[in-house]
């Protein structure tokens, strides 16, 4: 009796799991790399790509003659225990997306959920200028199967950019979903390798 209720109980697990819901997820904004000419390359210059997000949050900083200084989002006590003083500061709620990547040909970006535009900063190692791009866009609720979950799709309206190393940009194909397909063209007048 007991190996029937054994058997009964896998069989019952296994009745309730799915194996329809994709095993790639992720929903991101997929921008490919080009020369002016719209050749496709590796962007071979050191980069960081940060997004601005809305809105400011509490950092506590610590300094110390001597020593670097250390910004937090918590209060630390074992900084000031070791001899920091502790400033309060308000800070931008900004996100580093990407860091110090090199030799890349694509970025795969997250987008917001809730905000129509999102802002990000191309900061570079060989220039001290940075690019910023602007993308507008809608996110809408997708669902594959009830035992999925949801996902955020988009749709890219509009993107413009600076010019610092960026020549110009362009959407290619506005659907942003799980798929991984090419969204933006980012077209460099920069280093390239």
């Amino acid at each position: 009796m007991k190996r029937l209720f054994g058997i009964l109980s896998v069989l019952a697990l296994v009745a309730c799991s799915s194996n329809n819901c994709p095993l790639e997820n992720i929903v991101t904004c997929n921008y490919h790399f080009y020369d002016r000419e719209g050749v496709a390359i590796k962007y071979g210059d050191t980069f960081t790509v940060t997004t601005l997000l809305p809105g400011t949050k509490t950092v506590y900083i610590y300094r110390k003659l001597g020593y670097t200084t250390v910004t937090v989002d918590r209060p630390d006590t074992a900084y000031t225990n070791a001899g920091y003083t502790e400033t309060i500061a308000t800070a931008r709620r900004d996100t580093v997306l990407i860091n110090k990547a090199s030799n890349r040909s694509y970025v795969q970006v997250p987008m917001s959920y809730y905000n129509k535009a999102d802002t990000l900063v191309f900061a570079y190692s060989s220039i001290s200028r940075r690019d910023t791009i602007i993308v507008q866009h809608d996110a809408y609720p997708h669902v594959e199967l009830p035992e999925c979950g949801t996902h955020f799709y988009h749709n890219l309206r509009s993107i413009r950019a600076t010019d610092a190393a960026i020549d110009h940009v362009e959407i290619v194909n506005p659907l942003v979903n799980n798929e991984k397909k090419e969204n933006v063209k980012i077209y460099f007048n920069g280093v390239v390798e």
